[in-house]
């Protein structure tokens, strides 16, 4: 490869170290000169400011301060000078060739080193051509007529040059420096390149042509390199070697030719007895193979017989343990769905989906147990992946499926129904069965249900190892079941508890007797005609029920207060949603609960409380849940005033729809307040007009 060359990495290598020689002269002439360019700068400041403090002393030593601006006016006339100014310890300008900036105060930058540099003269800057310094002026007695004798200097002189001129000549000499190096690293490399070509690159290529010369088979070929005595040495030894390796050659090809003609006539004579005699033992084993082969033969077929069997029954085996492994693997994916979730009526539905799916079946259901009523339960009836009949209990009778595997504790196989006379042939739910399983699901050896799927959606008939199939699944299914009975019971048992809690604050109070129930009654139906999904229903449910736990923590004399409550009183109860939430705080599943709860006394708004809360970050719950409660609040008696009719109550929802309340859930809830389901078990106890009585009627 070129890049391989000899001569290319010796110029390489002089290159390099030629350019970075050079380029070190250079950057030190460049840092030489900028020095220099640093010093003339200095020097310049140095005679400008001597100048200027003298004048300025002049002209203090009579008394005419007020020059001080126009000696600097006099002095920028220079094209060099870009700025002068005179500021005190502080940085504020006091004089400047430039008037509007009398009074102001110098950068940040320049103040820290007014207040780190203590010497007489100091350079602060020397970028973007410009060299910057401040000088102080000192207090000299011609200046103690207006400022103390004890400070050793009054101000400070800023001056700014203009260095366009020096670094445009320093530029210049670094320009023809490069120059100047790049053409010198040019010849060099030129010079060295040519040496090379000559004295190096062309023997070598000569030396290396006769060579190939060689190795092709010419041995007359020679050199004569006189360019140096290294390879004049170089090709006279070349040419002894050729010469030598000829000679070796011609006398090696005439002792092969020698011998070749010898062994010929050996191996001749010596061949023709070898072919005679393994021409006989041929011939033998020829006939010997032939007995052998027709041996072989009959061993053979025999041997495919063998393998034919032995193949059909791998087959066999291999199709049952891809079954047991697709079995497996359905079993597993089914337990981990199963036990994903904890909501019964959730877990019911998918156990029996998979279940049916998995098993090809078109109709599928759980029923439980219960051996106290004797009694059955069926939570739901999926057919062709639809829910049928959800929540039908129907009684234990011994022509049951149920029935038969709950009492002999073991699971039940029918493939053909006709052939099982003892079951009834139509279910009790309202189908014809044809082929079915049905397990029971069994927990510490408590029976609590069944679960059956019927009728293959191929019209083909169950077999045993589906009924094993579901076997497996009914136990696990089981244990998920009780799991999630367990949670549900234990959700009921905290909402019971707290619920007693709110049962026990509004007992207390004859003016709020019931007010839970009916915000949970108008909220729920809000949420009913709102099409919300089951789980947000649920939370909306008790959100409803638990909104006014927090006033446990409220004083009751402040809650049975009559008349009007002061602003301390109104911000006291306003506490009592983030009560509520500290509350509930400890139940994790009530965290959304607990959400709605804090927010029901949001505005849609915003100006609500304890947060004031936009309409955006609010729950749709806590607002369906501010509207029932404001309008229960407002048809209710309470202690400081008297209920509102429906009428006013009414109008209060629509005058406040898109301020206070979501218009949204106003025109909803006043909906069913047309409609008078609400107000039938009220009528006594709310002051209703007549008119309103009979549109609720």
């Amino acid at each position: 490869m070129i890049f391989n060359s000899l001569k290319l990495k010796i110029v390489g290598v002089v290159a390099v170290l030629v350019i970075a020689i050079i380029s070190i002269a250079t950057l030190h002439n460049y840092s030489h000169q900028k020095t220099m360019l640093v010093d003339v700068a200095e020097q310049s400041t140095g005679i400008l400011v001597e100048s200027i403090l003298t004048s300025i002393h002049s002209a203090m030593k009579f008394g005419h301060t007020a020059e001080v601006n126009e000696i600097l006016s006099r002095v920028k006339t220079n094209d060099f000078i870009k700025v002068l100014r005179v500021v005190d310890d502080e940085g504020q300008i006091i004089h400047s060739t430039n008037p509007n900036e009398i009074g102001q105060i110098l950068p940040l930058s320049k103040q820290g080193v007014l207040a780190t540099s203590k010497q007489q003269q100091f350079v602060y800057s020397s970028q973007n051509d410009v060299f910057a310094a401040f000088s102080r002026i000192p207090n000299t007695t011609e200046c103690h007529g207006c400022h103390a004798a004890s400070k050793s200097y009054i101000a400070l002189l800023e001056t700014e040059l203009y260095m366009q001129n020096f670094s445009h000549y320093i530029k210049q000499e670094q320009s023809a420096s490069i120059s100047s190096a790049i053409i010198i690293i040019i010849l060099i490399i030129g010079v060295l390149f040519l040496f090379l070509m000559y004295y190096v690159d062309r023997p070598i290529k000569h030396l290396i042509k006769s060579m190939q010369h060689v190795e092709s088979g010419d041995f007359s070929v020679s050199t004569n390199i006189t360019s140096s005595n290294e390879m004049k040495l170089l090709s006279t030894n070349f040419n002894l070697m050729v010469n030598k390796l000829n000679e070796l050659m011609s006398t090696t090809v005439m002792h092969e030719r020698e011998l070749a003609r010898a062994q010929e006539k050996l191996i001749h004579h010596h061949e023709t007895q070898l072919m005679n005699q393994k021409l006989e033992e041929q011939l033998k084993e020829i006939e010997n193979l032939n007995i052998s082969l027709e041996e072989r033969i009959e061993e053979v077929e025999e041997a495919n017989y063998t393998v034919a069997d032995l193949a059909s029954e791998l087959e066999q085996k291999n199709m049952n343990l891809k079954q047991a492994v697709d079995r497996l693997s359905t079993i597993y994916k089914i337990g981990l769905a199963i036990n994903s979730t904890i909501d019964i009526d959730r877990l019911f539905n998918l156990i029996v989906r998979t279940t049916a799916t998995t098993l090809n079946a078109h109709i599928g259901y759980i029923i439980l147990y219960d051996a106290e009523r004797q009694r059955f339960t069926v939570t739901n009836l999926i057919g062709g992946g639809k829910l049928l009949t959800p929540g039908k209990s129907i009684p234990v009778k011994d022509s049951g499926v149920s029935s038969w595997v709950i009492k002999n504790r073991q699971p039940l196989l029918v493939p053909d129904i006709n052939k099982a006379p003892q079951f009834d042939r139509f279910s009790e739910l309202g189908y014809e069965r044809k082929s079915l399983i049905c397990a029971p699901l069994i927990v510490k050896d408590e029976i609590i249900g069944t679960i059956s799927v019927v009728n293959k959606l191929d019209d083909s008939q169950f077999v045993s190892d589906e009924l094993e199939m579901l076997s497996t699944i009914a136990a696990q299914a089981a244990i998920a079941i009780k799991n999630a009975t367990l949670y549900d019971d234990q959700q009921q048992t905290y909402l019971n508890t707290i619920q007693a809690l709110v049962s026990a604050i509004e007992a207390s109070d004859s003016y709020t007797r019931g007010h839970s129930e009916r915000v949970t009654r108008y909220s729920v139906e809000i949420g009913r005609r709102m099409n919300l999904p089951s789980n947000r229903m649920q939370i909306l449910e008790r959100a409803a029920v638990l909104h006014d736990i927090g006033k446990i923590g409220i004083d009751l004399s402040l809650l049975h207060k009559e008349g009007k409550l002061t602003p301390k009183d109104i911000r006291e109860l306003q506490q009592h949603p983030d009560i509520g939430i500290k509350i509930l705080e400890p139940i994790q599943f009530l965290q959304d609960v607990r959400t709605c709860i804090g927010q029901h006394h949001e505005r849609y708004d915003g100006l609500g409380y304890p947060k004031r809360l936009g309409k955006d970050e609010q729950l749709l719950e806590s607002r369906i849940l501010a509207v029932a409660d404001s309008f229960d609040a407002m048809t209710s008696d309470r202690p400081y005033r008297k209920a509102l009719s429906l009428e006013n109550a009414l109008r209060e929802l629509t005058d406040n729809s898109g301020t206070q309340f979501d218009p949204e859930i106003v025109d909803v809830f006043i909906t069913i307040l047309e409609e008078g389901i609400f107000f039938l078990s009220r009528q006594d106890s709310l002051p209703f007009n007549e008119s309103t009585c009979e549109v609720n009627a």
